[in-house]
């Protein structure tokens, strides 16, 4: 039997071959990955949890303990993590085969959105016929996640994160673009809001298979700027899911956000901090996760 294909009708009346262009990309994608020992994700589901933040630092940690890093932002429509991680300095470099990844802090090598746009006040737009429809749009964001990790240089890394944009629905695109995705780590502060919906990012990463590493509890205090004690920030003394191991608390620490904001990792300056002792308990969880006990 003749194999079928799919084909769609281009606005200049030219068909395309979208099953074989899928096919040509997918592979692409897997032999630029081949060299990538690990990859996670980082979701939350809801919005203003400082998932972004957490991610820049645990990237950055990991790198200071000598591992190879990179990042992927893939919260296209409000990129961060070029900022976060200090990489939006310099033009990403074009090659014929493949785009370089900016450097950011400790070495963690960093694709975003943000580093196509024109400036820093440049909204993403997205083009085409029908670029209003959820459809259509939602098409255009998966291609652009598939092409970031397709054609991007990674190289040799030990782990690849993904910072993903809000939303409980986010992992699935990301699932389907690579099916090996080694496991996710949940977001979410200690408010019963949060817990709703970050709830059900969770279990929608279940029925979808991917490993649930763990959850963060960012917030889960607050560090008095005079004193240093720990004070409690929401009425909810904590949150817990079923099932899903607790892998930190972190207290909110206005210095710990103003100083990665400015895309210097606090992680880095000041490890031994609340917040740096529990992103370094974090990417001790991970390295154990995927590479093992360590002596």
């Amino acid at each position: 039997m003749k194999k079928l294909r799919t084909y769609f009708q281009l606005p200049d009346g030219t068909a395309s071959d979208i099953a074989g262009q899928l096919a040509v990309k997918t592979k692409r994608l897997q032999r630029r990955l081949a060299a990538v020992q690990h990859v996670f994700a980082v979701m939350s589901g809801k919005g203003g949890v400082g998932k972004s933040v957490i991610t820049a630092n645990l990237a950055a940690r990991l790198a200071d303990e000598g591992l190879s890093v990179g990042v992927l932002d893939a919260d296209l429509n409000g990129p961060s993590m070029a900022r976060l991680l200090a990489a939006n300095g310099e033009p990403l470099r074009v090659t014929e085969r493949s785009v370089e990844p900016a450097v950011g802090s400790a070495g963690v090598k960093v694709m975003s959105m943000d580093l196509l746009l024109a400036g820093e006040a440049t909204p993403v737009e997205w083009g085409g016929p029908q670029s209003e429809t959820f459809l259509w749009r939602g098409t255009l964001e998966a291609n652009t996640l598939r092409e970031f990790l397709s054609d991007t240089a990674w190289g040799n890394l030990d782990y690849l994160i993904l910072d993903l944009p809000p939303g409980t629905d986010r992992i699935a695109p990301v699932r389907d673009l690579l099916p090996t995705l080694g496991g996710v780590i949940v977001v979410t502060v200690p408010s019963e809001l949060s817990r709703f919906i970050v709830g059900k990012s969770l279990t929608l990463s279940r029925e979808m298979g991917i490993p649930v590493l763990g959850y963060v509890e960012n917030m889960s205090g607050y560090v008095c700027p005079h004193c240093g004690e720990v004070g409690r920030l929401f009425d909810s003394a904590s949150v817990s899911f079923e099932d899903v191991p607790r892998l930190a608390g972190l207290p909110f620490d206005p210095e710990f956000g103003r100083e990665t904001e400015a895309g210097r990792p606090d992680v880095l300056r000041r490890p031994d901090t609340e917040v740096g002792r529990g992103i370094r308990v974090i990417a001790s969880a991970i390295r154990e996760h995927f590479e093992g006990p360590r002596s």
